[in-house]
């Protein structure tokens, strides 16, 4: 079966789309649309820009949301998923491909969720850390006996989880976890704790514009973030992108589900080959592209 995937936040890099935008009509269009709906230039950032200019919050995930969903509609009738799903942010990617939300409602709950997200971060300053060479189990364990917000945000591939949460809890369940014998538990250079209890007052504010938004059947299921199983249901998919927030990325688990589901032909659409480096540590067994 054939699956889609899409990367989240980290994937950009300065000159992306602009091929697309050249070679392109369709994509030319969608990307001017994109201008007016944000109420400035993304494509002159994400052409032109510095990869300093490119991290800017509302900034960042409209750019790479752009880049993978103009890449799906612009492959047209080539695009055929019997599967989707995105890592974080690229689940609204996913979402778009899957025609469960149009191309400007899918780009304005990005645009609303990134500023959300950075208001949350400025309230309360959290952060996140890569952990390496550590079992689920013991990360989860471990998360639990330190004292404050950490948890386990993001389990990208066996032996890879990122914890989340306030600044101090992250650092000494870094500690705990070099003494338990991670390879490395070390802090990574994002804006706050996402996918933690300290974006609450992102998700509170993101459910209300989830909710006022029309979502419909997609053309495939969609496996979400927060369970790792494939939904078709519009109330159900509103219910897990708004518990996305505070809850874990469960990417080990929904790739798992996805080839024990009869995936095994996976294509990456967006900037950068993360999800495809992480697919191949997982399943290795399918083909990636």
């Amino acid at each position: 079966m054939k699956a889609y995937v899409f990367p989240g936040q980290g994937a950009q890099f300065p000159g992306m789309g602009k091929d697309l935008y050249e070679q392109s009509e369709l994509a030319k269009e969608l990307f001017e649309k994109a201008n007016d709906i944000l109420g400035f230039r993304i494509t002159d950032i994400m052409f032109e820009g510095s990869a300093e200019d490119l991290k800017q919050t509302k900034v960042t995930q409209p750019a790479v949301f752009l880049h993978s969903v103009i890449t799906a509609l612009v492959m047209g009738d080539d695009f055929k998923p019997e599967m989707v799903a995105g890592h974080s942010l690229g689940e609204f990617s996913a979402l778009v491909a899957a025609k469960a939300l149009s191309f400007e409602d899918g780009l304005k709950l990005v645009s609303q969720r990134a500023q959300a997200m950075q208001k949350a971060c400025e309230m309360n300053p959290s952060t996140m850390a890569a952990v390496l060479n550590l079992s689920d189990e013991v990360v989860e364990q471990l998360c639990k006996e330190t004292e404050g917000v950490v948890v386990p945000a993001n389990y990208n591939c066996p032996g890879q989880l990122v914890i989340s949460g306030s600044i101090e809890a992250v650092d000494a369940a870094c500690e705990k976890m070099k003494a338990a014998g991670a390879k490395r538990a070390l802090r990574l250079p994002v804006g706050g704790g996402f996918h933690s209890p300290c974006m609450e007052p992102a998700r509170v504010e993101l459910e209300e514009a989830i909710r006022a938004t029309s979502f419909a059947t997609p053309v495939c299921a969609i496996y979400q973030n927060v369970d790792a199983l494939p939904h078709t249901n519009p109330e159900e998919i509103k219910a897990n992108l708004i518990a996305q927030l505070t809850g874990s990325v469960r990417w080990t688990q929904t790739v798992k589900n996805m080839v024990a589901d009869g995936g095994d032909d996976f294509s990456e659409l967006g900037p950068g080959a993360v999800l495809t480096g992480l697919i191949k540590k997982i399943a290795p067994e399918v083909t990636v592209a």
